[in-house]
């Protein structure tokens, strides 16, 4: 048998947990000494333990914890709690990350109130472009509302290009539009084709006489800083925007922080 100390140290926990889970009923010692109250465990006991910590760690109340090993959880029950346990805890680590990732695109934006853009606006006329197309609906302009719709759009519309082994014309382009009332975003992803786009569904895409674009590297849940840089940019050098923005995918490897994204505003001159 092991020490009350020996059977913690082996077993990774500490040993007020382990008078804790004696005092409540958890995890009896197999064995306390009538004249000293030493506490002896089994190493048949770390079973039990390791069903109580994973229980725990699942956000099981102790009391919980009890009536789950009273019910004597079979091994692959508990591997299935936590296999959804990771899966929830993944879930928010990817939305904490993603808020995180929001935050300091708000931060760089603030910080940089105020101030020209370092980065190149160029004013340039838009030619028009026939473009395979697909749309779906976005809750709002926001990059968390805008990304989830809009990758799914592309893969798929690369996928059906593929299939039917037609070639694009030129790099993607994202437009998105207001709905009347302005809860809703419709997400346009169209792939630029030069004959026939098979089944796919087609759109022409007008051309603009001027067009203020601008270049952002990165993923675009941190486009918001190189938006707004553009904006000011507009603002300042006399000119107002019309119609609807466009991004155009100049460059999309696997790794987002490597992207290379156009940033095209159709403008007039006031």
């Amino acid at each position: 048998m092991f020490t009350i100390g020996d059977f913690a140290r082996h077993g990774r926990v500490s040993v007020r947990m382990l008078r804790h889970y004696d005092a409540v009923g958890l995890l009896r010692p197999a064995h306390v000494d009538p004249s000293s109250g030493y506490r002896h465990y089994r190493a048949a006991q770390f079973a039990r333990l390791h069903r109580v910590i994973a229980l725990k760690d699942l956000g099981f109340t102790l009391d919980q914890v009890r009536a789950i090993l009273d019910e004597d959880v079979s091994t692959e029950e508990l591997r299935g709690m936590l296999r959804l346990r990771r899966a929830e805890l993944e879930s928010a680590a990817a939305e904490a990350a993603a808020r995180m990732a929001r935050v300091e695109a708000r931060l760089r934006t603030i910080e940089s109130e105020g101030t020209m853009p370092s980065e190149d606006v160029v004013v340039t006329p838009l030619p028009p472009v026939r473009v395979a197309e697909l749309t779906a609906v976005a809750a709002s302009f926001e990059p968390q509302d805008i990304g989830p719709v809009l990758g799914p759009l592309f893969g798929e519309l690369c996928r059906r290009l593929d299939a039917a082994a037609i070639t694009p014309a030129g790099p993607g382009l994202a437009r998105y539009e207001e709905e009347p009332g302005g809860d809703t975003i419709t997400v346009r992803a169209g792939i630029p084709v030069a004959g026939d786009a098979g089944d796919l569904p087609t759109a022409e895409v007008p051309g603009v006489p001027l067009a203020a674009t601008i270049i952002h590297h990165g993923p675009m849940d941190g486009v918001l800083p190189t938006a707004h840089a553009l904006a000011r940019w507009i603002d300042a050098h006399g000119y107002r925007p019309v119609g609807l923005a466009r991004e155009v995918s100049l460059d999309c490897p696997d790794d987002p922080a490597a992207w290379v994204t156009e940033l095209q505003q159709p403008v007039v001159a006031v």
